[in-house]
């Protein structure tokens, strides 16, 4: 059985995390992901789990380590301002591998910014924000749909791998309202016999730690975690690649920006001009397979993000040098249009800059 029900974003992702088996959310207010902490406070108690809203992100990210380290499936939400004050527990939560999902609502920046749909925020996303050698799994949705999709997978992929997992959204897609298919969903919950659960009765005592003071063991350690990510990289790229044999241009765009190339590329295609667009769906692993192995049409690759460019590090690296790169941006939460992004495609392919 499944029913359409018209969503916000925000309010979507909520929904899925409850489907997905949440039973701990913790977080604290910042525009604009406010409509998840309040969907939180009303929807948790009555599907049997707990909502608290700490005193901080710091806290916030904090309660998130305690119930991840209990066994729960946990959660929280912030934007860009409060997600860089949850960098040290994210740290600590993968130096635990402790399982979670973090969903990023982002806003303008750099500090407080203002509250307008950003893009910026992909470094801090991608590139592991807190201290020491780590990444984690991070999915870009381009629809309420796919809010949906990618916060229940999030969920599995946490448990599976043991890791934190971040569902990366701008403020646009968290404020919107579209139509959202929901489908019954029975949770995978897998068993963690590592958990501190307090069964220490029946089983050996479980410590869970970040903290190694012997230097070879904390190597082994992250020597081990990196195998993981390796199985990462191998098994869970995910893209959406509509760039065929004959298209001259690939225009490179993630979440609801790729929405507006879409409609670019049909300007495109009525002045003679073929594009196709490459739709990164997880940032990390991020598809480099896809920019080694593109047509040889191709002339061209656009990057079009709402930042100044952060993206085109991890394209310049899969392109490997083969195609040049251009970009195309705004910043500010000033959300671009398809005319300006055809015009600047339109210049990049008569031999622009």
């Amino acid at each position: 059985m499944s029913k359409k029900v018209l969503m916000k974003g925000n309010e979507a992702m909520c929904l899925a995390a409850i489907m997905a088996g949440c039973k701990a959310y913790f977080g604290y207010p910042i525009t604009p992901q406010n409509e998840i902490p309040e969907y939180m406070s009303q929807h948790m108690e009555e599907s049997g789990g707990v909502f608290i809203q700490a005193e901080s992100e710091i806290a916030a990210i904090n309660m998130v380590y305690g119930a991840a380290a209990g066994g729960v499936r946990a959660m929280t939400s912030s934007s860009s301002p409060g997600i860089a004050l949850k960098q040290e527990g994210i740290s600590y939560l993968v130096g635990s591998d402790l399982p979670c999902v973090i969903v990023s609502v982002s806003r303008g920046g750099p500090g407080l910014g203002g509250i307008l749909p950003s893009q910026a925020d992909y470094f801090q996303s991608t590139r592991g924000g807190g201290n020491g050698d780590y990444y984690i799994p991070v999915y870009a949705p381009s629809s309420v749909q796919e809010s949906v999709d990618l916060t229940i997978k999030s969920f599995e992929i946490a448990d599976k791998y043991r890791t934190p997992v971040m569902v990366l959204v701008d403020g646009l897609l968290g404020q919107m309202m579209e139509p959202v298919e929901i489908k019954d969903y029975k949770p995978t919950l897998i068993e963690k016999p590592w958990a501190t659960n307090g069964d220490s009765g029946r089983r050996k005592r479980n410590i869970v730690n970040s903290l190694s003071l012997n230097a070879e063991g904390l190597e082994e350690t992250n020597l081990r975690r990196f195998e993981k990510y390796k199985e990462i990289l191998k098994t869970e790229e995910m893209v959406e690649n509509h760039v065929k044999d004959g298209d001259e241009m690939a225009i490179v765009a993630y979440g609801t920006p790729s929405r507006i190339v879409l409609n670019a590329i049909d300007i495109l295609a009525e002045q003679g001009i073929k594009a196709g667009l490459i739709r990164p769906v997880t940032l990390w692993p991020f598809p480099y397979s896809t920019f080694a192995n593109l047509p040889s049409s191709v002339k061209n690759i656009l990057v079009c993000e709402l930042s100044m460019g952060q993206m085109i590090e991890d394209v310049r690296q899969g392109v490997q040098g083969k195609h040049p790169i251009h970009f195309y941006g705004r910043t500010g939460g000033v959300i671009f249009s398809p005319e300006e992004i055809a015009k600047k495609a339109a210049e990049v392919a008569k031999g622009g800059a």
